[in-house]
């Protein structure tokens, strides 16, 4: 296991927050290159990197420990040491990441779907009837009681089957497969069961918010819209009554966001105001952009919140991948969505070193 060395490139002039629903019209569109690895909070990164290795068919990638200032301004916990360990599934890749200290808390255990703290990654598999023997066979923990599939009435999702479980640290996972003339064609390969994430999926409570923070601040765009209720989507997220209305959001490359609103029940709590990064209930889903600086201005009048604009080294991805743009980071900071989802604005070192004039206090 490598060490990082901790390099502060540049910290911006002046913490920006925001507040209301309007979007800078001035935001560019083309500042979002891509959605990149999705991060989570584990308590053990050799148990939870076997997990989704031995089971889920994810490769390693890098495995680097990280110490110092910057670290703990990005993230906001003092005196941390913090493990990283990058795995990839076909295109996708996700980031463990284990606080050696602090502890954080762990997830609580009457977490529900519908609780705005709730996201997931949705996994593709070819074949759901052996994807689903293999996590029987793991002894996973059910969210629902079996693979569920969506009906036909619902023109957008009818066909699809998914499966909701947990992880070693009950982290909610999804195995999903699609039906014939749904999904990207790569999804329909049959030269392995579990072929990449197509997805991550939050909670929110208002959609239209939401959308003032990805769509209109960040530019992602609206792929497609779903309603989505009945017996089957009860099933598949363990809420009795569900009714959902989901958005989907794409950048030009890389793994959707997923907003799912929940019409009913409408009991769904929001994200505990003192959640910190080393707490187990944490995701982080890592942005790409062109200009920081530029994503900075579209974000101080939309719906989204700057975080500590700290700029640190982060974890190097595998020549080839197609994140190893991350290998090198220029510059990074954190953000907030409406529901306090935690977002990792990346900007590589090539664009960040070049204007480095622009950010420099």
């Amino acid at each position: 296991m490598r060490r990082v060395r901790l390099v502060v490139v540049a910290a911006l002039a002046v913490l920006v927050g925001a507040s209301g629903h309007g979007a800078d019209a001035a935001a560019p569109r083309a500042a979002v290159t891509a959605v990149g690895a999705i991060a989570m909070t584990v308590s053990s990164a050799d148990r939870s990197a076997a997990f989704y290795a031995d089971v889920l068919g994810f490769a390693r990638v890098s495995d680097v420990e990280v110490a110092g200032e910057a670290w703990e301004r990005l993230l906001g916990v003092g005196a941390l040491r913090l493990r990283i360990v990058r795995m990839r599934l076909g295109d996708e890749s996700i980031d463990l990441m284990e606080y050696r200290a602090p502890r954080g808390r762990p997830i609580p255990e009457d977490s529900r779907s519908q609780d705005h703290w709730f996201q997931h990654v949705a996994i593709i598999v070819s074949d759901m009837d052996r994807a689903y023997a293999r996590l029987r066979a793991a002894g996973v923990e059910h969210v629902s009681p079996a693979p569920q599939r969506l009906p036909d009435w619902n023109p957008n999702a009818g066909g699809i089957r998914a499966f909701y479980f947990k992880d070693p640290d009950a982290h909610v996972l999804e195995v999903l497969s699609f039906p014939p003339g749904k999904g990207a064609g790569r999804w329909h390969r049959d030269d392995a069961l579990f072929l990449g994430i197509d997805h991550t999926a939050i909670v929110v409570g208002d959609t239209a918010r939401s959308l003032a923070c990805y769509r209109d601040a960040l530019g992602l765009t609206v792929a497609g819209e779903s309603d989505n209720w009945g017996p089957e989507q009860e099933r598949l997220n363990n809420v009795p009554g569900a009714r959902l209305h989901i958005t989907t959001l794409r950048a030009p490359a890389g793994p959707g966001i997923e907003l799912l609103q929940y019409r009913a029940p409408r009991d769904g709590r929001p994200a505990p105001a003192d959640t910190r990064a080393n707490d187990l209930v944490h995701w982080q889903t890592s942005v790409m952009t062109s200009d920081a600086v530029a994503l900075v201005a579209a974000l101080r009048d939309g719906a989204c919140s700057t975080l500590r604009p700290t700029v640190v080294a982060g974890p190097e991805s595998e020549p080839g991948s197609p994140y190893a743009r991350e290998r090198r980071v220029g510059r990074a900071f954190l953000a907030r969505d409406p529901d306090a989802h935690t977002l990792r604005i990346v900007e590589p070192a090539a664009g960040a070193l070049a204007r480095r004039d622009r950010i420099s206090g």
